[in-house]
């Protein structure tokens, strides 16, 4: 997925990023955090962004406080970033929870505020995450799809209808959001899966037939993930 993401920006590079799940439970908590500790770990300064101001999750994750945070941000303009943004255990990944819940959360994503807070963010650090709200559930993620390069779409496999995916992906064309690819969550681990590494890498041919025989759909296996 990061290696996708990096291609899918050479021409216009991608660095504000929004992880946008079709219906809650679909794991882009879980996606934002590890796009963000991989991209990490390759020297990129990376900064996650809890844009959930409904049910916000990301300061659990590194059990951190959750205030001061975004909308701590928002609403005194003379806070010092550095007071709301907390370091992680992995080395260039930061973190900057939602703060206090508002009343009005779509209305304040919506703000001048929120769009020039991006783009302050956006010249600090190599690539800013945001985590947002289900889009089948609320504006939020629609609002926030406008103000960032490009959109991550979160699928929940087995769980998540065709009807409710689709309805979740207009929201987002219907704001013209750029939407680069779709993250694909709870793939069963079958064992074709893997057998299509040891195919791809094996130094024999007997062992390749081998494997290519014992695995049907590979290839169905192998690009689910991000799609590009």
């Amino acid at each position: 997925m990061r290696t996708n993401i990096q291609f899918t920006g050479v021409d216009n590079q991608v660095r504000t990023i929004l992880v946008a799940g079709a219906t809650p439970g679909c794991g882009k908590t879980t996606t934002t955090v590890n796009l963000g500790v991989t991209l990490a770990q390759t020297g990129y300064s990376v900064l996650l962004v809890d844009t959930d101001l409904r049910k916000p999750a990301l300061h659990r994750y590194f059990n951190i406080i959750n205030e001061p945070g975004l909308t701590s941000l928002l609403f005194d303009v003379t806070m010092d970033l550095n007071r709301a943004v907390h370091k992680s255990l992995v080395e260039n990944l930061y973190i900057l929870p939602s703060g206090p819940i508002p009343p009005n959360p779509a209305e304040l994503l919506s703000t001048e505020k929120m769009k020039s807070m991006i783009n302050v963010l956006a010249n600090r650090f190599d690539y800013v995450l945001f985590d947002s709200p289900p889009v089948m559930s609320v504006t939020d993620a629609a609002i926030l799809s406008r103000l960032v390069n490009a959109t991550l779409f979160v699928l929940d496999y087995g769980r998540v209808t065709r009807e409710a995916a689709v309805f979740a992906l207009e929201q987002l064309k219907k704001v013209h959001a750029n939407i680069i690819g779709a993250v694909i969550n709870g793939v069963p681990n079958r064992k074709g899966y893997y057998s299509y590494y040891h195919y791809y890498y094996s130094d024999s041919g007997t062992s390749r037939k081998k494997d290519r025989k014992n695995t049907p759909g590979l290839e169905k296996h192998y690009r689910s993930g991000l799609t590009i």
